[in-house]
């Protein structure tokens, strides 16, 4: 477990960065409102997307770590010449295992990533202008855990599939509703060139079951959209680092006295590279995404993670 002290700084961090948005929110009217929220709904357009991380589309023989990412969301979308203002819920479950699921409990070692499942849902409000300004709000609740009905999901997809069965699921953490506030901001994207942009935007979360914060650059090219759902078709890379506060996958709920001995790196990186491609309709997205190590105990070597994501679109 990580120190007091390391709590009380990480919050302080987070509470900086949650602050941020607060400067923009004269220029986007960033407060949610039920009325508006209606005039959103009735306005504009709805949706559904469908996200999913799984190291197992990479065909590769090793299935560990952030082993299942599965959400399904629908959005509400109101588009004008200049800004859009999105209102949305989300679905989903993301399952977490040792680093090698043929582990038997008795093989697994005391620094390997603990068996969890976090089912969750989410709700968000976010407003972008066309010069890529935004800002996003959002409220996840969910329960960490057997709760989570991890053990079922990944045993029975296996099965489908014909592929090996996890074997350490009676090792998994504790339950723990867990309740996570989120915050994004970017100032915009620059221009280089025709066809290609680049944006930052500062990302953090603040919670029992992750707290963090995170700086992020997405780099596209192709034809690209201002605003979203807009058709478009690119190529992109993003590279994010993030420093963790706490990680309650790895280290256990926050509230349950639950003591792992892993503790989480503070500094983790991600680098993403893929393809987007929507209508005015559909959309498909596919990308393969390097997550270093998350796990302070482990060498970098072994917990570097590799996994692929698929998204699919559809505008009602």
């Amino acid at each position: 477990m990580i120190s007091s002290l390391q709590i009380k700084a990480g919050l302080s961090g987070m509470a900086l960065i949650l602050a941020t948005p607060l400067v923009l929110a004269e220029t986007v009217d960033a407060l949610p409102s039920w009325q508006e929220f209606k005039q959103v709904r009735d306005a504009g357009r709805s949706v559904w997307q469908l996200t999913i991380d799984n190291d197992s589309l990479l065909l590769k023989k090793d299935d560990g770590f952030y082993t299942s990412g599965n959400k399904i969301a629908q959005t509400f979308v109101h588009n004008t010449d200049l800004q859009s203002v999105s209102y949305g819920w989300y679905l989903g479950q993301d399952l977490y295992t040792a680093s090698d699921i043929n582990l038997l409990p008795s093989q697994i070692a005391a620094n390997d990533h603990p068996y969890a499942g976090w089912i969750y849902g989410g709700v968000f409000r976010e407003t972008m202008k066309a010069s890529g300004q935004s800002l996003r709000f959002g409220l996840e609740l969910g329960c960490l855990g057997p709760c989570a009905a991890g053990e079922w999901s990944q045993t029975h997809l296996h099965r489908l599939l014909h592929q090996p069965l996890p074997q350490g699921w009676s090792t998994q953490l504790k339950n723990e509703w867990g309740a996570v506030l989120s915050a994004e901001v970017s100032p915009g994207r620059l221009l280089p060139m025709s066809g290609v942009d680049l944006t930052p935007k500062l990302k953090a979360r603040l919670g029992n079951i992750f707290t963090d914060a995170s700086a992020e650059l997405t780099l596209r090219a192709g034809h690209l959209n201002v605003l979203p759902e807009q058709s478009a078709s690119y190529g992109f890379a993003r590279v994010e680092l993030k420093a963790v506060a706490y990680n309650a996958t790895l280290q256990g709920g926050y509230f349950n006295d639950e003591h792992t001995g892993i503790s989480p790196k503070t500094a983790v990186g991600e680098i993403e590279l893929g393809y987007l491609w929507r209508d005015g309709k559909y959309g498909l997205g596919a990308s393969v995404l390097r997550r270093s190590n998350e796990i302070k105990e482990l060498s970098n070597g072994t917990g570097a993670q590799n996994f692929a994501r698929v998204q699919i679109f559809y505008a009602m």
